[in-house]
This record gives structure tokens, sequence and C-alpha cells, in this order.
């Protein structure tokens, strides 16, 4: 396909990417181990794109997942996304997920059955596997069944997806979290004091 088009972009969790071309979105790209890195995977999967200074849509994209990542609410369901080449059923999977709000979370087989595919869990999951849009499409929102992780096929794999769901301020478990209460565990964080010796 030609006139793609990627920039690189900085957010809470590090330089991630995006394409796009003339329909919109064409995809996300999260921070590999170095900015050298997460360019070169763009550039291996959009072989003909260019690197160029975002259009005013895409820039509104890169903004709205900065803010997402930053921990701000933001919607990203109004992004237009090049789905062109994307299988029918994954395309249905992805619009599907794109109604989970930051902060919510469904299981495999929940979204399966959003899908009317109840028995469809395992290829739902496949598909978010594949998902070409992480965080406008957010995958990341989806876990297995018994509210256990699943996988995530991005640089850092399940930890990322935490650390996402983290940022979103999703109950990931009955563990406190550094946003419950007044401090970190929900106890008012008290300052070290320093001992003399």
């Amino acid at each position: 396909m030609t006139g793609q088009s990627f920039a690189l972009f900085d957010t809470a969790i590090g330089r991630c990417g995006i394409a796009w071309g003339a329909r919109g979105i064409c995809g996300v790209q999260l921070p590999e181990a170095s900015e050298a890195r997460t360019r070169a995977r763009l550039m291996r999967r959009y072989p003909d794109a260019r690197e160029a200074l975002p259009p005013p849509q895409v820039r509104h994209a890169i903004e709205a997942i900065a803010a997402l990542l930053a921990g701000q609410p933001t919607d990203l369901s109004a992004v237009a996304l090049d789905m062109d080449d994307v299988p029918d059923f994954d395309r249905r999977v992805y619009e599907a997920a794109r109604s989970i709000a930051a902060g919510s979370m469904l299981s495999y087989g929940e979204l399966a059955a959003r899908l009317g595919e109840r028995g469809l869990a395992r290829d739902v999951g496949q598909a978010l596997g594949r998902n070409p849009f992480p965080i406008i499409v957010p995958c990341h929102r989806v876990l297995a069944e018994g509210g256990r992780s699943g996988g995530f096929s991005a640089n850092g794999g399940v930890a990322t997806k935490l650390r996402l769901l983290t940022i979103e301020r999703a109950r990931t478990s009955d563990a406190p979290t550094l946003f419950d209460g007044d401090g970190a565990f929900g106890f008012a964080l008290k300052p070290k004091v320093q001992r003399r010796t």
C-alpha cells in the first residue's frame, strides 16, 4: 500500500509510533526497548511508509493517546481507523473492544458474547493478539476468565498490559494500588527519617 506515513511521539510509557494513510490510522506501535527499535518495528510493518509530520487528525489522535497514557480519562472511539486490510471477524472484535471504557475490563468470553459468538473466546483472544491499533483498540482491557491477565503481544507482555490497566485505574486485583486512599497502598506516605550514626 502506498501513501502511508508514520511518526514517533512521546508518552508517559515511552516513545510510541503511529502510522496513517488517506483512510485513517493504519497502526499504533507501543514502545520497544529503544526509539530505534520502535522505528524499525514500524518500518517493518509499513515498509512503504515515510516518516512525516502528522496532519491535524493524526495529531489529535496522538494527543489523545498521550493523554490516556498519562492517566487522563480520554475517549478514543472517534479516531478514524483504516481497517481495509483487517479480516471481517477481527474488525468486529476491534469495534466491540472500542466500546470498553477506560478503567473497565471484559473477559474474552464476554467480548465474544457481545459479538453473538459465545463459543469463540479463543478466537477473540487471537484477534486481539493481532491488533494493529493498541490503545485506540484497547485490547489491554480484555482479560481471561476469572480476572486472569491473559496474554499481551506488545513489548513487555503481560507486565505492560497490567501497567496500562493501572494507569487507567482499573481494578485488576484486590491488592491496594497507588491510587487508593491518601497515598500508596491506602495510607499517607511519611517522609523517611535519616538516622545519624
